[in-house]
């Protein structure tokens, strides 16, 4: 598991989710969630289990990412996203590592991901591409 950059910090403490800052983030700048709404946001994050990557002397939100789980069998992890003004400093892969790690705790036999374009930093904590993909199936509104 690769350390976080010295300097931040990762919480679950959902008092701490800077809420306006991720709704600007995913919804300019997020190719999955351009759009969304801040409502819609607010309900995801009210229905997730959230962490958020934050820099020790400001207090300031650097990055975040939510998973949609029942805390026992399965977790979703979506929502990812890294401030540009840090990239390049592993806060990705940190973020995703600690993730996973909070998640084995609960026990969960699978989570799963969907990405266009950050193969590698998921494949770096661990992930890979479905074994199986012809066994899952999704149904699109």
């Amino acid at each position: 598991m690769s350390d976080l950059a010295t300097g931040y910090e990762i919480s679950t403490d959902p008092d701490r989710i800077d809420a306006g800052r991720v709704h600007r983030w995913l919804s300019t700048d997020a190719y999955w969630a351009l759009g969304r709404t801040r409502e819609k946001q607010d309900r995801a994050i009210a229905g997730s289990l959230n962490f958020g990557v934050y820099d020790t002397a400001s207090g300031e939100q650097v990055a975040y990412a939510r998973v949609i789980t029942d805390r026992a069998t399965f977790g979703w992890l979506c929502d990812v996203y890294v401030d540009p003004a840090v990239r390049g400093k592993k806060i990705g892969t940190s973020l995703v590592e600690a993730v996973r790690e909070h998640l084995r705790e609960d026990g969960l036999r699978r989570i799963l991901l969907a990405t266009h374009d950050a193969h590698g930093v998921y494949e770096k904590a661990g992930f890979a591409p479905l074994a199986q993909p012809d066994r899952w199936m999704a149904y699109l509104y």
